[in-house]
């Protein structure tokens, strides 16, 4: 199944969103990637700083990303590398070799940590202040999402269905969860989110998982896009990106299934509309942003999922998740390039090739800042306006 799995999920870059048809031995009716055209009337990309970690994620399907916390930003690489940044100017804090195939990362504790897992079923934990190891501990499987940490736990997601709970001070194994796996995905993982004493995840299944945080027990399990079709391929459903909390509301989507908006106090649904997307969604005060299947990028109604914009200039350009700012919407893509957004409207307004190879994972936004980490380890920061 995991063989099977990452061939599906190789196409689905590759082919856009009818990637099954070539394979398959049907037609192949994939989207060809548009033509970049100029931007009208563009505000000013100005690059801040840039460096290169290690050899980003070779040849890997991966998304490794950075993370940010009080200034300084983290990132880590597939060969081992881990970097401490000052988020400002770029200067180097920290570099360490850990030696180790780092597939999910990076995470951060709230007790000093930066957390990162492998592809042989290790999660590591180095100290933010000078990269020191404080403990690594072997989970059941290969890590493919970052790891994270609340009150004093750290919770890793593996690739064989288990979420494990580790004591945030030695890497001590305090529990672990597992749930059913369908007999087909896309090779990812949904990054568990934590809030309140709650672990909250979207899963292959189209089902949204809450674990309680402390033992790690299942107190809810929720459809949100159910499978359709008589075949495997055609039940693929997974919600493999990032779920978004916003105030007292949760935002996730699936592939070939929906958005949906869920309140976190009672558990009972917002609102849910038909929309496929692997690569996810970002939150603001009114608006969702998703980037479908196509390519196309939507702002949706915070309150009832009704279309606000949609941008279909990028169609077939292998968008990440849109990342959203004050005053902008931005979304990398396969041939490394960065893309502003008018949040009003959905213009395209800025440009800039920031990595020389594909971007896999979100920007980083801060304000306006937007850090950027390329597949080829390209690690860079850019502020419109300049």
């Amino acid at each position: 199944m995991i063989r099977r799995a990452f061939l599906l999920s190789l196409l689905a870059l590759s082919a856009g969103c009818s990637w099954l048809g070539g394979w398959f031995g049907g037609s192949d009716n994939s989207v060809p990637p548009a033509a970049l055209k100029s931007v009208a009337s563009p505000v000013g990309i100005q690059p801040l700083w840039e460096t290169k970690v290690g050899s980003g994620a070779e040849n890997q399907f991966i998304r490794l990303a950075p993370a940010l916390a009080d200034g300084k930003l983290y990132a880590a690489s597939y060969d081992g590398t881990v970097v401490a940044l000052d988020a400002l100017s770029g200067q180097r804090l920290w570099e360490v070799n850990t030696k180790l195939p780092i597939s999910g990362g990076v995470g951060l504790s709230d007790n000093g940590l930066v957390l990162a897992g492998t592809d042989q079923g290790e999660v590591i934990a180095l100290r933010q202040d000078n990269g020191q190891e404080a403990w690594r501990a072997a989970v059941s499987s290969e890590v493919l999402a970052p790891p994270r940490a609340a009150r004093g736990i750290v919770v890793a997601r593996t690739g064989d269905g288990k979420f494990t709970g580790l004591d945030a001070r030695t890497g001590e194994r305090r529990w672990v969860s597992a749930h059913a796996l369908p007999a087909l995905s896309l090779r990812g993982n949904s990054p568990p989110v934590l809030v309140q004493n709650l672990i909250v995840a979207g899963l292959e299944t189209g089902k949204l998982l809450v674990l309680s945080l402390d033992k790690g027990l299942p107190m809810t399990e929720r459809t949100i896009a159910p499978p359709q079709g008589r075949t495997e391929i055609e039940r693929l459903i997974d919600i493999d990106s990032e779920p978004k909390v916003f105030g007292d509301a949760l935002y996730l989507v699936a592939y070939r299934g929906s958005v949906a908006a869920i309140d976190m106090r009672s558990g009972k649904p917002l609102w849910n509309r038909a929309l496929s997307s692997y690569a996810g969604l970002d939150v603001d005060a009114r608006q969702v942003y998703v980037s479908d299947d196509a390519d196309s990028v939507l702002a949706l109604d915070r309150r009832d999922g009704g279309t606000l914009w949609k941008q279909s200039e990028l169609s077939g350009r292998r968008l990440t998740a849109p990342a959203a700012g004050e005053d902008y919407v931005v979304v990398g893509d396969f041939e490394g390039y960065l893309h502003w957004l008018d949040k009003n409207d959905g213009r395209i307004v800025g440009r800039t090739r920031a990595a020389g190879k594909a971007i896999l994972s979100a920007p980083v936004v801060a304000g306006n800042t937007v850090f950027v980490y390329g597949k080829n380890g390209a690690l860079a920061a850019f502020r419109p306006g300049g």
